[in-house]
């Protein structure tokens, strides 16, 4: 005969599972908003998010603008963001606004001869920036090393070359240099220094490094130019390494000449690639590659033509993610040997962000010229461009470039400031 179920052991049945699915479900729904969410680190170890938990967090945000804005962009204005032109004279000619608003560039670069005084300067600076029809600012850059490598105007104060700072050896002292160096760009409205200087000075007959470097010491050298650094970051000013992956041991001048350095990838990951890698590992932004001869790395192109160089190496075994930018690719070492077109065709195929095009408003067209056939026949693919331009964007982005005018800088007060630092820190 079947025994009688008791009722309340089969209410006990029905309702025990339905109380723990509840408790899933709530458990759940504090999670999905947002009481639970879990922080995870980004690579500048800044408390985000896990995106897997929210889809609508500042990251993705950011992304999707950023998106949204290449879609928007035609292949013209791709590739005039990849080139950072320099431009003649004193004033903004038809040259210089025809590279800004018919070319889009992406940026300019200064030399010392765009500049007169601190008033000219900041007008010229003014007017491109007035100027320019681009839905993205300009990055407006100048080589602002200190030392022998200077180029504002205005009878600024100058700093040591950094092999003198190299002997002061104090970390301190490079961020406060950087943090000036900074200061005087952001003064002048300018907001990318191509600079520290991270070459290793191991070649004494090196004729184009020498005094630039902090020293033959790859500690010294990666110390004090991490420091120089972040004092320009700590401006809101762009910095850039250079030149990777070194060229501390040229004997050769690239401005005149193609130097080629027979070190295997072992002996520059000993000596010429300390300083970069623990750079990149410290946020940095930008990385200008040298025009040099690597032949253990790369027969035929030098690094910054080469994909062994800039994809290989330095995306793929320094995972650098930011942007890369040519030295000037006017220069000796690349135009003695190359067609300058095509040889901005295939730094972009190896791995570059931007080309920087110095000098002769020609160049600029012929290599905007040649970019554009390269895609349109298929060598070079939009999505190659897409890779580049989503860079740059992080970057303006970051910084929080923009167009807006400045005033006339106060020499003296910075004037005062290098000052004082240098009797504080130089015997």
């Amino acid at each position: 005969m079947e025994k009688q179920r008791n009722p309340r052991n089969k209410l006990l049945i029905f309702t025990i599972p339905l109380l723990i699915l509840a408790l899933i479900i709530g458990v759940y729904a504090i999670k999905e908003n947002g009481s639970e969410k879990t922080p995870v680190k980004d690579p500048s170890g800044k408390k985000t998010l896990d995106s897997k938990n929210d889809q609508n967090s500042p990251n993705q945000q950011e992304n999707q603008i950023i998106l949204e804005e290449i879609s928007n962009m035609s292949v013209e204005d791709k590739i005039g963001q990849m080139i950072l032109a320099g431009i003649a004279g004193t004033t903004m000619d038809e040259n210089a606004k025809n590279l800004i608003s018919q070319f889009h560039v992406g940026g300019i670069i200064f030399y010392a001869n765009n500049f007169e005084t601190p008033e000219q300067t900041v007008q010229l600076v003014n007017q491109l920036k007035a100027g320019n029809t681009s839905n993205l600012p300009l990055f407006l850059s100048v080589d602002q090393e200190g030392g022998r490598v200077t180029r504002l105007p205005g009878g600024l104060a100058n700093f040591p070359p950094n092999s003198q700072i190299g002997q002061v050896n104090n970390p301190e002292f490079s961020y406060k240099v950087g943090t000036l160096l900074g200061r005087e760009l952001k003064e002048f409205g300018l907001n990318l220094d191509f600079a520290p200087v991270l070459d290793i000075n191991s070649n004494p007959n090196n004729p184009v490094i020498g005094d630039r470097s902090f020293g033959k010491n790859s500690e010294i050298v990666s110390n004090l130019g991490i420091q120089t650094m972040k004092g320009i970051q700590s401006q809101n000013v762009i910095p850039t390494i250079k030149h990777f992956p070194g060229h501390g041991d040229t004997s050769v001048d690239s401005h005149l000449e193609l130097p080629i350095v027979n070190k295997s990838l072992k002996e520059l990951q000993e000596l010429e690639l300390i300083p970069f890698e623990r750079a990149i590992d410290q946020g940095a932004d930008v990385v200008m590659v040298a025009h040099i001869l690597l032949p253990e790395l790369d027969q035929t192109n030098p690094s910054s033509m080469s994909k062994a160089v800039m994809t290989d190496l330095l995306r793929n075994q320094l995972r650098f993610n930011g942007v890369i930018i040519t030295d000037d690719m006017t220069m000796g070492a690349i135009t003695e040997h190359f067609d300058i077109g095509q040889a901005a065709v295939e730094s972009v195929k190896a791995g570059s962000d931007i080309i920087l095009v110095g000098h002769d408003y020609n160049n600029v067209v012929k290599i905007i010229s040649s970019l554009k056939n390269a895609v349109q026949n298929g060598e070079i693919s939009e999505q190659r461009l897409n890779e580049s331009i989503e860079r740059i964007i992080q970057l303006k982005r970051k910084y929080s470039i923009n167009d807006t005018t400045v005033e006339n800088p106060n020499i003296n007060e910075i004037n005062d400031s290098i000052n004082s630092l240098l009797n504080n820190y130089l015997p």
